[in-house]
C-alpha cells in the first residue's frame, strides 16, 4: 500500500482491496490455459517489432476525482456543487486557483501543474469523462471489468495488456523480461502475458540472503530449475535471468536527463525505473505502475490537503518521466496512458470529500499523442439534469475507446476483437 492509502481510503472495499494481492500468473506456452473460451477468435499476426513504442500503464486505484485533476472552472454547476472543496477560478483573486488550459472551461489545480510543460508541448491528452460505460461502485468490480478489458464476464481471466503482448512478436528476440508490474503482484492487466513479472522495486531486485553467497545459489536455482517440466521451468528460469539483469542495470543509480526530478515517494521511484528500463533498451514492452489513495470520502482537500500531496506526487512523477523520456526529438517511442476505474459524485458530501462516481478523466501522453488539449466531445454542464442519476459525471468516453486506439495505432496490433472481447471501439482521434 502506497504512502497515501491509508489516509484518504474512505470505505471498507477500497480498504479489503488495498490488501488484496493479485494472483500472480506469468504465462507459460499456452496464455489461456487448456480450456480456450468461446470468445477466443482467430489471431492476425501483428506487425514487427520495430513500429511498436513501449506502452506504460498506470493505474489510479481507489476512483480518482475528475473533477479536481482537470477543473471544469468555466461550469457553475461546478462551483454550486462543491462549495468548499472546489478549485478557484483562474480569475479568481489571490491564489491558490487553476491555471488555464483555455479560454473558456478546463484548468490545472496548483498540484497538477507538473503536468503543463507535456501539455504545452503537444504531447499530452486529457479526457474527462472516461470510464467505464458498465455501471458498476464497486472499486474491485470497476478496476477489474477495466484491466480485462470486458465488463462483467468471469470467463475472461487473461488482461487487455496481457493478451496484447501475447499477440505479438517480441521486441527483442533475447529478451529475458517483456513486461513487468512494479507492483508486489501482477495486476489484472498483464495475466496472460509472456515473459512478465511482479517486481516491486527493480532497483533493489536481488536473491535475498548473503551476498557472499549469492552467485552460487542463482546458479544452483539454473540448474536445478532447468531439470523441471514446462511450463515451470521456463517461467522459473526467466524470473532468475531476471534477476542477472537488473543487477547489472544498477538502477539505483540511474542519472535522469533534461533536468528531470522524480519525487522520493513509492510511485515517483517506480516512474523513475520505469525511464530506466525504457532506456537501457533490453526488450521491454509494457510496464504498469499503480498510485493508490484516491477513495476520498473525506476531507478531499484538493487544494492544501492530502488529495493535493496525492495529485502532485501523480503529475510531478509523470512531469519527470516526460522530460526524461519524451522530451525534445529522442528516440523513445513510448505512449503512457493513466486511468482510474471511476471517478466521484459531482457533489461532495457532508465529510468535504466526494463518494463514488462514474465518469473520471484518463490521461495520455506521448509524441505520436493528438495532445495539447482537452478532449471534451459529447461533454455537457454539469447541471443536475445531464448527470448520470442525476449525480454523477456521465461517462462519454469509453475507456476502450482510447486503448483500442492505442493498441491498433501505436502498439501495431490489430487484434481488438481478442483483446477487447464482444466489444467495438470507436476511435476518438486519441493518435496522429
Amino acid at each position: 500500500m502506497s504512502e497515501h492509502e491509508h489516509d484518504a481510503c474512505g470505505c471498507d472495499e477500497y480498504e479489503a482491496l488495498s490488501r488484496r494481492r493479485f494472483v500472480t500468473n506469468v504465462a507459460g506456452a499456452a496464455i489461456f490455459g487448456t480450456a480456450f473460451p468461446d470468445w477466443l477468435p482467430r489471431v492476425v499476426l501483428a506487425p514487427a517489432a520495430s513500429s511498436r513504442d513501449i506502452v506504460v500503464h498506470v493505474f489510479m486505484r481507489g476512483g480518482a476525482d475528475g473533477l479536481s485533476l482537470c477543473v471544469p472552472w468555466g461550469d457553475t454547476n461546478y462551483y454550486t456543487g462543491r462549495p468548499t472543496i472546489a478549485i478557484p477560478r483562474p480569475d479568481a483573486t489571490g491564489t491558490p486557483k487553476a491555471t488555464a488550459l483555455d479560454n473558456a472551461m478546463w484548468g490545472f489545480p496548483p498540484a497538477m501543474l507538473g503536468l503543463l510543460p507535456s501539455y504545452e508541448a503537444g504531447q499530452l491528452l486529457v479526457i474527462p469523462g472516461a470510464g467505464l460505460t458498465f455501471n458498476s461502485r464497486s472499486h474491485f468490480d470497476a478496476q477489474r471489468f477495466i484491466e480485462v478489458g470486458k465488463s462483467a464476464d468471469p470467463s475472461v481471466s487473461t488482461g487487455w495488456l496481457g493478451r496484447h503482448l501475447a499477440t505479438v512478436p517480441p521486441m527483442s528476440s533475447s529478451a529475458t523480461l517483456r513486461a513487468l508490474s512494479i507492483s508486489q503482484g501482477l495486476p489484472n492487466a498483464l495475466e496472460g502475458a509472456p515473459k512478465v513479472l511482479p517486481i516491486p522495486d527493480p532497483a533493489n531486485y536481488v536473491l535475498s540472503g548473503s551476498s557472499t553467497t549469492r552467485a552460487a545459489r542463482l546458479a544452483w536455482l539454473n540448474t536445478d530449475f532447468g531439470a523441471t517440466e514446462e511450463p515451470v521451468r521456463s517461467s522459473a528460469l526467466d524470473a532468475v535471468a531476471t534477476l542477472t539483469l537488473l543487477s547489472s542495470l544498477n538502477i539505483s543509480t540511474y542519472a535522469p536527463s533534461n533536468g528531470a526530478s522524480y519525487p522520493n515517494s513509492s510511485f515517483g521511484r517506480g516512474m523513475r525505473s520505469a525511464a530506466a528500463l525504457i532506456k537501457a533498451d533490453v526488450g521491454v514492452e509494457a510496464i504498469q505502475v499503480d498510485i493508490g489513495g484516491w477513495d476520498t470520502h473525506q476531507t478531499q482537500n484538493p487544494l492544501t490537503g492530502l488529495m493535493s500531496t496525492l495529485m502532485r506526487d501523480f503529475s510531478n512523477a509523470i512531469g519527470a518521466f516526460w522530460a526524461d523520456v519524451l522530451q525534445g526529438n529522442g528516440t523513445y517511442n513510448v505512449t503512457l496512458v493513466a486511468m482510474s476505474e471511476f471517478g466521484r459524485n459531482v457533489r461532495e458530501n457532508g465529510s468535504q470529500g466526494t463518494d463514488h462516481g462514474r465518469g473520471s478523466c484518463m490521461f495520455v501522453m506521448g509524441k505520436q499523442i493528438a495532445g495539447g488539449r482537452v478532449y471534451t466531445k459529447n461533454w455537457m454542464p454539469l447541471a443536475r439534469e445531464n448527470l448520470a442519476d442525476s449525480q454523477d459525471v456521465k461517462v462519454t468516453v469509453d475507456h476502450r475507446d482510447v486503448l483500442a486506439e492505442i493498441v491498433q495505432n501505436r502498439l501495431s496490433n490489430p487484434n481488438l476483437n481478442l483483446i477487447f472481447p464482444g466489444y467495438t471501439p470507436t476511435f476518438q482521434g486519441v493518435t496522429k
